[in-house]
């Protein structure tokens, strides 16, 4: 979806003003703004200038959640379960569904999963593993 940083970010703002300005948007602009809209508490982010959205380091050692990264997480679990990749993991979204009060909630849970994955394939300068992500996925039950 996203190259960089600073165009990951763009794209956000490009979604947030367009729908301001109540322009019509595609299907990816339309996931990341339901995005958006089930995150009021960045609404207020998103309407700053772009220089100093780019600008901006959000230091979780500060007790700090980047806003950018939180959504785009949220994406990227949407559009696992969209592609059914890794192979299993619609199948399991849907088993877990019943289980919990919305959506977003088994997405956060979920997004615990997949950062872990991301921190170890980071760690082992590796790919994720797909394997274990689904592994733990599996554990949410």
């Amino acid at each position: 979806m996203i190259q960089d940083r600073d165009s990951g970010r763009t794209f956000f703002l490009e979604v947030w003003a367009k729908y301001k300005r109540q322009a019509p948007l595609e299907s990816l602009e339309k996931m990341v703004l339901d995005v958006i809209l089930q995150h009021p508490e960045y609404h207020e982010i998103l309407c700053q200038d772009e220089k100093e959205i780019a600008a901006m380091e959000f230091l979780p050692e500060a007790g700090m959640t980047n806003p950018f990264l939180h959504m785009g997480m949220h994406i990227t679990i949407l559009e696992q379960i969209g592609s059914n990749r890794p192979p299993g993991i619609t199948a399991l979204y849907k088993q877990l569904l019943p289980g919990y009060p919305s959506a977003h909630d088994l997405e956060h849970s979920m997004m615990e999963c997949l950062g872990e994955a991301l921190w170890q394939a980071q760690r082992n300068n590796t790919l994720p593993d797909e394997s274990q992500y689904l592994e733990q996925v599996k554990q949410l039950r």
